[in-house]
């Protein structure tokens, strides 16, 4: 069986020696490491994936690993089996192109996540859901109901034990309560190059500016709106000659690819968040 160990701490010498002697001394065989060293604030982080034994146990490793290793060097870390499939949630609105490539990713095993449900605030793709034979909860939200929604998107994630959401086209703020629960388990795919064109126009602000890129970010959600740790971007180049039509339909395509990107990043546990920054394993 294969643990993938994230491990975050004050950088200092010979924590890669410790860690993998530790590791060799409980009978793994380390296959992949990665590691990285933030110079300006001293953090060293490290992405470990290590091969055990089938009698192998995650409670004892976790326990000694804390004792002899976390606490002598302030760790901050997690163990992760990859035979265990991480439970994803999708919320979406009335834009279908990131949740039909998701979900074809997902049917293709390409994605390797369970999906519970998808959650809307409208019910326009629910003939998406069914499909592909995934449960649909629409939940409407408006400024009178919207304490209501958010108690029963959060009964629905609490029930089936969901361990990240994605914001797949999602046109509603997410609340503060639903960030605490999942902090840096939440991703969205903003239809712009973040920082710059931020808002409800972007593709219409970028061609008044004449840009000769048009791009898509994908981060994860905190309080302050689309400010949160960046996992991945991407641009396209385009010219005097296109149209708005032909930004939209680029940027589209750009928002997918982008999404679809970051998800297989947080399934794939290369994503650490530390100071509203990542730092993307590859």
């Amino acid at each position: 069986m294969k643990l993938t160990v994230l491990i975050h701490c004050p950088d200092q010498t010979g924590i890669i020696h410790a860690v993998t002697h530790f590791l060799l001394q409980k009978g793994g065989n380390v296959i992949y490491l990665d590691q990285h060293v933030d110079k300006e604030a001293v953090v060293f982080f490290m992405r470990l994936e290590v091969e055990f034994p089938t009698d192998f146990s995650k409670p004892d490793f976790e326990l000694e690993f804390t004792h002899k290793l976390a606490k002598p060097y302030a760790m901050q870390w997690s163990a992760h089996f990859e035979e265990v499939r991480p439970r994803m949630a999708i919320f979406v609105s009335k834009y279908h192109h990131c949740l039909y490539d998701l979900l074809s990713r997902y049917r293709s095993q390409e994605l390797q996540v369970e999906i519970p449900f998808i959650i809307s605030n409208h019910a326009d793709l629910q003939y998406v859901a069914q499909k592909f034979e995934i449960p649909f909860h629409h939940i409407p939200v408006s400024k009178d109901t919207r304490d209501i929604a958010e108690e029963k998107q959060l009964k629905l994630l609490t029930d089936h034990q969901i361990d990240f959401i994605v914001l797949a086209r999602y046109m509603q703020i997410v609340s503060d309560k639903l960030i605490t629960h999942y902090p840096n388990k939440i991703i969205n795919i903003h239809h712009s190059f973040l920082p710059a064109f931020a808002g409800a126009k972007p593709y219409h602000a970028a061609f008044e500016r004449g840009v000769k890129i048009i791009g898509a970010t994908s981060h994860y959600v905190t309080e302050e709106l689309d400010a949160g740790p960046i996992i991945e971007q991407d641009v396209s180049p385009v010219s005097h000659v296109h149209s708005i039509k032909d930004f939209i339909a680029k940027g589209r395509d750009l928002e997918k690819i982008v999404l679809s990107r970051a998800v297989q990043l947080h399934v794939a546990r290369k994503t650490m968040v530390y100071n509203n920054k990542t730092v993307i394993f590859t």
